[in-house]
């Protein structure tokens, strides 16, 4: 640190507090509690099922307005399933949140970015965020990447005086900025916060079923006016007719898919909590379970963070305290730095006390650090392949090295050596041999996305060799045809090409990475990657899921979906299994609730239109089959009990595309099959005479008994609870009609042999043409 540069006093920093002069600019990783609760009780549906509800009891009584029960219960779930996810969320975003390093008195604190005032001055090393606007105070040959702000990848050197901007990072040197902008004014609250912020916009599955919404809105209009109007001309019994018409509306609209989807996403987001992984955007939950590439860095990923120096092999006598002067130098380590500092403190390598003239950071493009001392020239730190020639013998003992899985630096001196132009004059003096720890778990994660048919590319900056050895001792196919991204084709096509036949790819560079993920979204594969790096960024960015490690840079974590707040790269299966789980149990659920509001549409037309024809004749008026509390008693037996049980079930389905055409191919044949009986069972029993309440009771049992088997179908596959589940909505809608009291209540009694023969005749009619188009319709093919 400059001399003169320490920073605020106490006393000014509490004069800037008072004046509000603070970052208030605050990250929001979860819904505030208003917005769930606006979501869960201000809805249209919601509006729409209170009038109905209003209607129903002003006409009738009370108990026909039960189905506005299940609207209360799905929001109380909802709600309170929305505030448990958002109460992880919160706490894992606290643990997820990275410190700003701010001067103040002469030292250096750690704080909150929240609690940065006006005029501080704020300490960054790489791998840091830059969390607001203000100039450069200080630079060691500080290399800022601003490609999250401008899209362009090369860092760009700043000096005393330079901008820097929240939402860009430190990939190289120190330096030391005064915050002139914070808050609102700066970057932070425009870009960076907006891009990782909690949201629920970009879901396939979410949007499929707003576009489910939508259709069912333009279709639920015209029906309900027709129904409506063909009921409205019994002015007779006009306050039974409202009643009957409410009936009719209700069963239309998919009055808890939306809510069993929230609810589906807020138990995944609390399980995976549960497991020490951070989702900061809501369709990461879905999107690893779509994903068929999942790139994987090697270091951090595959490999824990820390590393042991297995040997330093010099090949001169200055080597050990050229060694011991560069770790001394280096004000900001990184982990490989560390564990040389680590080895030579062991073996008793103290500083010798070189004078520094310049330092040159460490940076993932150049892949070597130096350092020009006063009496002893420049010396280099950093890959063999970077700094010597292929054919030189030091290089190629690194190369033997490497293949067994070791990483290994060269020492060298230059004769000239910068950040820009390279170095030359290159005398190598030592070789590092340091051993990464592998992950214990790694191999079996490995073996577990092989099994699901997930293609796994492992890029990595270190040496082909190196990377090789290291996917070769995980059982990783291809490890010994490692491709070196130095000679990979510039076309996107060719690239393509090669990634689609190769798995591991050393020497890779940052922008590289960021090239894989689009050449592969281009071949039309969903991408996740995973990082832990400065070099990270641009491909976790720009990957369909990026996933960092808790340990990882600010900067990785900030533009992450997912953070595996232990590093613990055995978790991802985990978040395959929750995606699997909301993808197919949704789907599931949806498919119950689209067969209601088909068969309902489809019974109001087939009364609407019988009503209008029969009353053009002459004919008796033909009232609608139901009132609300029958519906309530089939909705809740058919759909909302088991919708619930079936939204949290596990599921170990891989995640197919067609998600709307597979629904829409089961929920219309289901629909017709389940209103087309109902309506002829109900006519002729109409026909047959009797009591109004028999053919209502035989076209319960009708429409009741093909719902059920539509629930039958979906619950697959099947398990001893679903069978219990099935079984358990069959027995209690037959103990309703078989108790006097229940019956009673809900407007039913026994049917006599007549009616029974019909019903049985009409749902064996249901079932069977059910069960014939399952078989006979045609496969979805996966794009």
């Amino acid at each position: 640190m400059l001399a003169g540069n320490r920073g605020l006093t106490a006393a000014e920093v509490a004069e800037r507090v008072e004046a509000g002069a603070v970052n208030q600019a605050k990250r929001h990783t979860s819904r505030p509690l208003s917005a769930i609760l606006r979501a869960n009780f201000l809805t249209p549906i919601n509006a729409l099922i209170g009038v109905l509800a209003v209607i129903a009891v002003t006409f009738s009584d009370w108990k026909q307005a039960l189905f506005a029960g299940v609207i209360i219960a799905n929001i109380a779930i909802g709600t309170v399933q929305e505030l448990r996810a958002k109460r992880t969320l919160d706490k894992l975003s606290l643990v997820n949140r990275s410190n700003a390093k701010v001067i103040r008195d002469g030292e250096t604190l750690e704080i909150d970015p929240a609690d940065i005032v006006c005029d501080d001055l704020i300490a960054v090393v790489p791998g840091d965020r830059i969390v607001v606007d203000g100039p450069l105070v200080e630079s060691r040959n500080l290399e800022i990447d601003e490609s999250l702000l401008t899209g362009e990848a090369d860092p760009v050197a700043k000096t005393h005086d330079d901008e820097v901007q929240s939402g860009s990072f430190v990939v190289a040197g120190t330096g030391v900025y005064r915050a002139d902008r914070i808050g609102a004014d700066s970057y932070a609250a425009r870009l960076v916060e907006e891009a990782s912020r909690f949201t629920r916009t970009n879901s396939e599955l979410q949007s499929a079923i707003n576009r489910f919404i939508k259709l069912i809105s333009w279709l639920i209009i015209p029906v309900a006016i027709l129904l409506i109007v063909s009921q409205l001309a019994d002015q007779e019994n006009w306050t039974n007719t409202i009643v009957s018409t409410v009936a009719g509306i209700v069963p239309m609209i998919p009055e808890g898919l939306v809510l069993l989807t929230s609810v589906a996403f807020a138990v995944g987001i609390i399980r995976l909590g549960q497991r020490q992984c951070l989702v900061q955007e809501l369709p990461a939950i879905e999107g690893l379970a779509r994903a068929d590439v999942l790139c994987l860095d090697k270091t951090g990923t595959l490999t824990e963070g820390g590393m042991d120096v297995e040997e330093v092999r010099p090949f001169s006598d200055d080597a050990p305290d050229a060694l011991a002067a560069l770790a001394a130098a280096d004000d900001s380590p990184n982990p490989t730095m560390q564990a040389v500092a680590v080895h030579l403190k062991e073996h008793g390598d103290g500083d010798p006390g070189w004078r520094v003239i310049e330092s040159m950071p460490f940076s993932s493009a150049r892949k070597w650090s130096g350092v020009r001392f006063t009496d002893h020239g420049t010396w280099l730190l950093g890959a063999p392949d970077m700094l010597l020639d292929s054919d030189d013998p030091v290089a190629l003992e690194a190369d033997l090295l490497a293949a067994q899985g070791l990483r290994v630096l060269a020492l060298v001196t230059a004769e000239s050596a910068s950040t820009a132009g390279g170095a030359s004059g290159i005398e190598p003096k030592a070789l590092v041999v340091l051993r990464q720890r592998l992950r214990s778990t790694a191999a079996e994660t490995l073996e577990y996305f092989k099994e699901q048919g997930v293609a796994i590319k492992i890029i990595s900056g270190d040496s082909p060799a190196a990377v090789g050895a290291v996917a070769a001792q995980l059982g990783v196919d291809g490890s010994g045809d490692t491709v070196d991204a130095r000679r990979l084709p510039d076309s996107p096509d060719g690239l393509a090409q090669v990634l689609e036949e190769n798995t591991i790819f050393g020497r890779v560079q940052p922008h590289q990475k960021r090239d894989f993920v689009k050449a592969l979204q281009a071949k039309g594969h969903t991408v996740a990657m995973t990082g832990d790096g400065v070099n990270d960024v641009l491909a976790l960015k720009d990957s369909d899921l990026g996933i960092a490690m808790g340990s990882g840079s600010p900067a990785a974590r900030s533009v992450a979906q997912v953070v595996l707040l232990d590093d613990e790269f055995a978790t991802l299966p985990h978040v395959v299994a929750e995606g699997r789980r909301v993808l197919g149990n949704i789907e599931r659920v949806s498919n119950l609730f689209l067969t209601k509001t088909v068969y309902a549409i489809t019974l109001a037309l087939l009364v609407g239109v019988g009503a209008i024809i029969s009353w053009a004749q002459g004919g008796e008026q033909l009232p609608y089959p139901f009132v609300p509390i029958h519906q309530s008693l089939i909705n809740v037996f058919t759909i909302g009990l088991p919708a619930f049980f079936l939204a949290l079930a596990p599921t170990f389905d891989r995640a197919r595309p067609g998600f709307v055409s597979r629904v829409l191919r089961f929920a219309i044949p289901a629909g017709l099959a389940c209103a087309v009986p109902t309506f002829v069972v109900y006519l002729l029993s109409l026909r047959h005479g009797g009591e109004h309440i028999d053919a209502q009771t035989t076209a319960g049992i009708t429409l009741f008994s093909i719902a059920l088997a539509a629930l039958a179908i979906v619950a697959k596959p099947y398990t001893w609870w679903k069978f219990g589940l099935v079984a358990a909505c069959g027995g209690a809608f037959a103990l309703v009609l078989a108790v006097p009291m229940f019956a009673g209540f809900y407007e039913l009694r026994l049917p006599g042999v007549w009616n029974t023969t019909a019903a049985t005749i009409a749902i064996g009619s249901g079932v069977a043409a059910l069960v014939l188009w399952l078989v006979i319709r045609p496969k979805h093919k996966a794009a």
